[in-house]
């Protein structure tokens, strides 16, 4: 059976280190209510002022170099800490819905083709369930984020033209 354990390490700062077995592209999918669960969690979090400490992933790709990742500014250290509360991230389910839901406020803020899939209002966001569905289940990138264009091609499979206008 492969090794599924992820060791965390504090430092003297409080930042936390992550020893990950395996790439981010081989993280599980997550069920899409978890995810809008977690976006709700992490919304509450920011509310209440808990930005979490620094996290570095790191991530074992058998021989090859690891891919180092850093959870350092402010607000994704906040969402993290949210995440963890709730689903641990010493899991990989737990890092799986983290890293998912970073991944999908970043490729929000980039892929302008998504604007009619979601709304960000004052009492939370919005998602179109053929976002979420997608979010929740696409493989990750090397780098832990989602590949705008594979996005694109599995959202248009499942979507009208005029919401991608």
């Amino acid at each position: 059976m492969p090794d599924t354990a992820i060791r965390v390490a504090e430092d003297a700062h409080g930042a936390l280190a992550y020893a990950i077995p395996c790439p981010p592209e081989t993280l599980p999918a997550v069920r899409p209510d978890a995810l809008l669960a977690a976006w709700g969690a992490a919304r509450a979090g920011a509310a209440a002022g808990r930005w979490g400490p620094p996290r570095t992933l790191v991530f074992r790709r058998g021989d090859a170099e690891p891919t180092v990742l850093a959870i350092a500014d402010r607000d994704a250290r906040c969402w993290a800490e949210a995440v963890d509360r709730g689903a641990d991230l010493a899991t990989l389910a737990g890092l799986a819905l983290c890293l998912r839901l970073l991944a999908l406020v970043e490729v929000m803020g980039r892929a302008e083709f998504l604007a009619g899939l979601f709304d960000v209002t004052p009492q939370g966001v919005d998602l179109h369930p053929a976002l979420l569905r997608a979010a929740a289940t696409m493989p990750l990138d090397p780098a832990a984020r989602f590949d705008a264009e594979t996005l694109r091609r599995l959202l248009s499979r499942g979507l009208p033209a005029r919401a991608f206008a």
